[in-house]
């Protein structure tokens, strides 16, 4: 069973106003438990507005968003519990941070939950652990730290709570290289440790191919597609005219088979082209 499905789901912003506009319609998308789903789309396509009606931030115009099988928005007092199963956390989350303590910023979401105080301090440390920080930065003010140990501590804040889906709105906005692959090995490690799902919502194609085990492409407030990383990115030409750019790899595979090369289509990363190009040596004699 699906652990995230919508139907038709659509929301309008300023509707009856002559600026009124679809910022997603007729979303139908069914996500399995345990996939690390990344989400593109150009900007404007309708990626953030789609995420935020899956933890019940947004309630949608029209259409259901079902969590394990149960339509959210059915008991509207339940909506708290959603946000807890749900966790989502907002591009730049370093600015969510408000705490005195790097301890009580993470604390804040399982303190919100009931959680006895020695299962919150147990899932705080857990969390820090996981995320690369220390135990002595606990007792800092969050905002002593550097800015891509801000960015761990909030990631932390939504982690502690253990969420059954992890929804990530470009986590790797602003930081640099090694900062960047800092946090997408977390991600890869917390999906494989805790089996959790994860949503990850980029811009980087090369950031998705890396990671994900499913893509799903949002086009003109639309799901336009939805499947395995190689399904989806062996349709390069069609992603180019949404104004997507694939990786560079596979524009350069692309190329080589547009000018004739017997080339695999499902070249999305460097390690994959490096096989392909080993491959084809093999077969021509080493030429």
């Amino acid at each position: 069973m699906s652990v995230i499905k919508t139907e038709n789901l659509t929301h309008i912003y300023n509707r009856g106003t002559p600026f009124q506009m679809a910022a997603i319609e007729n979303v139908n998308i069914e996500i399995e438990k345990g996939e690390l789903v990344g989400i593109i789309g150009h900007t404007g396509s309708g990626k953030s507005t789609l995420i935020q009606h899956l933890n019940g931030l947004l309630k949608p115009e029209s259409g259901r968003i079902y969590l394990d099988g149960e339509d959210i928005w059915a008991d509207k007092s339940k909506i708290r519990n959603v946000r807890f199963k749900v966790g989502l956390c907002f591009q730049y989350p370093e600015y969510q941070l408000f705490e005195e303590t790097v301890y009580k910023d993470i604390a804040f979401g399982p303190s919100n939950m009931g959680l006895s105080e020695d299962e919150i301090d147990k899932r705080v440390r857990e969390a820090a652990l996981f995320v690369g920080l220390k135990e002595e930065y606990l007792d800092k003010s969050p905002f002593d730290l550097s800015g891509g140990e801000k960015r761990r501590a909030a990631i932390a804040g939504v982690m502690a709570m253990r969420p059954e889906v992890l929804i990530m709105d470009e986590p790797t906005a602003g930081l640099d290289p090694k900062g960047r692959d800092r946090i997408l090995s977390m991600l890869r490690e917390y999906r494989e440790e805790t089996e959790s799902t994860v949503l990850l919502v980029s811009h980087s194609m090369e950031d998705v191919a890396k990671l994900a085990t499913k893509v799903l492409v949002m086009n003109n407030s639309h799901a336009v597609m939805y499947g395995d990383v190689a399904e989806i990115y062996s349709k390069g030409d069609e992603l180019s005219k949404m104004g997507l750019n694939v990786p560079q790899i596979t524009r350069v595979f692309m190329g080589l088979r547009a000018r004739g090369f017997d080339v695999s289509e499902g070249i999305y990363t460097v390690e994959q082209g490096l096989k392909e190009i080993i491959r084809l040596k093999k077969e021509s004699g080493g030429k």
